[in-house]
């Protein structure tokens, strides 16, 4: 059966929990079904992350009742290669599936395109132990863009790259994640991994990034209508 691997979700879960400097994620469920991160964001206070749900559609089951369950608003995160039965299985259990399309994305970080940003903008590059943070500055110093990677040994988990709406379309993008490559690499790092929302999917796949899986994301439990 086709599946992405559990380790790889480990793998990039460990690099996004230091990118945001959140607790290490924690096991829930039996027999490795996922890992349950702390996030402490207002409507997505915990996020469980599915390892197994290709392999095994009853551990999904079993996190989705679980997320159902649940005191707070949690949100069930499920990297897979077979998105219509993880769609079944999650509003099976009741939950809301946001309706977004995202994906999990690897390259190697030793082949990265390196580009400069275009004049006027300027790149800023700060490294703090892990944690690299770019951002490209425009004339007037007005922030134009900005992402972060975090290295954890050979991987380099890219996270919250964004572009200002008045800058995009200017390439800023594609220098962004340059320079985080270029500043991985220089740490060690050689596979970078990410979840790719919709509007950066296309970006990622210019600069040689893969598509390993699509990610399904729902929410529970489901709050009810006032009256």
């Amino acid at each position: 059966m086709a599946k992405i691997e559990s380790e790889l979700i480990r793998r990039w879960l460990n690099g996004w929990t230091v990118a945001r400097s959140l607790p290490e994620a924690e096991p829930v469920g039996s027999g490795g079904d996922g890992l349950r991160s702390e996030c402490g964001q207002p409507g997505r206070e915990v996020e469980v992350f599915a390892l197994r749900a290709d392999e095994d559609p009853e551990s999904l089951a079993r996190l989705a009742a679980a997320v159902a369950a649940a005191r707070q608003t949690t949100w069930l995160t499920v990297p897979t290669l077979r998105p219509g039965a993880v769609e079944a299985v999650v509003s099976a259990a009741g939950l809301e599936l946001l309706r977004r399309s995202e994906w999990f994305m690897t390259t190697d970080l030793t082949e990265h395109p390196q580009l400069a940003p275009a004049a006027p903008y300027e790149r800023e590059v700060r490294t703090e132990g892990p944690v690299t943070v770019v951002s490209l500055h425009a004339l007037a110093g007005e922030v134009a863009a900005r992402g972060a990677i975090a290295v954890v040994g050979a991987d380099a988990v890219a996270d919250r790259i964004e572009t200002n709406p008045a800058h995009r379309r200017r390439g800023l993008g594609r220098a962004m994640m340059s320079a985080l490559a270029e500043a991985a690499v220089a740490q060690g790092a050689r596979t970078g991994l990410l979840i790719a929302s919709e509007e950066g999917q296309r970006l990622y796949s210019s600069l040689g990034w893969h598509h390993a899986a699509d990610v399904l994301i729902a929410r529970g439990p489901a709050v009810p209508l006032s009256r």
